[in-house]
């Protein structure tokens, strides 16, 4: 009663023979295969890679996350052209200043002292203290600092004392 399908067979080209590989032992050699995923990443990798995956699955407090909007490239540029400007005197420069003064005073002109340049500051201790007696004029805070609750409280404070700040990415250029 049953009537059975007949099955078309499938015609093997002949001119493709089919040579299976045998990957037993003293056999066919296995494929190299990516083992990438099995290495022993450093601990910065490793670490990094936590983060980042801690930034995906959680919700980031606003604190945090306001330091994930830095300034554009171009302003952080002009911003870091400026600084240039301001830069403080090297150990060479100081010297020349202070060997002038000294040779003023040898041919007998009275000692003035010479009035110091406004040049940036930098260090956590210092500018928090320049903010708190609003002596800062603009504070600029890296954007990746590890841990970031070295200046996580700065944005906030900023704003309380009226001083101006500005996020930038990388803690190198700053």
């Amino acid at each position: 009663l049953l009537a059975k399908k007949v099955e078309a067979k499938k015609q093997a080209n002949p001119l493709f023979e089919k040579r299976p590989k045998n990957f037993r032992i003293g056999q066919d050699i296995q494929p190299k295969r990516d083992l990438s995923r099995f290495v022993r990443w450093p601990k910065y990798i490793r670490l990094q890679r936590q983060k980042a995956i801690l930034y995906q699955r959680l919700k980031v407090p606003p604190p945090i996350n306001q330091f994930t909007k830095a300034l554009d490239r171009q302003t952080a540029s002009q911003l870091f052209r400026l600084l240039d400007k301001y830069r403080p005197e090297t150990k060479q420069e100081k010297a020349g200043r202070l060997k002038a003064r000294a040779e003023e005073r040898t041919k007998g002109k009275a000692d003035a002292p010479t009035k110091r340049p406004p040049v940036v500051r930098s260090g956590v201790n210092t500018v928090t203290t320049l903010i708190e007696q609003k002596k800062a004029q603009l504070v600029i805070i890296a954007h990746d600092v590890d841990p970031i609750e070295i200046v996580l409280f700065m944005p906030a404070l900023c704003r309380k004392m009226g001083v101006p700040y500005c996020i930038v990415k990388g803690k190198a250029r700053v």
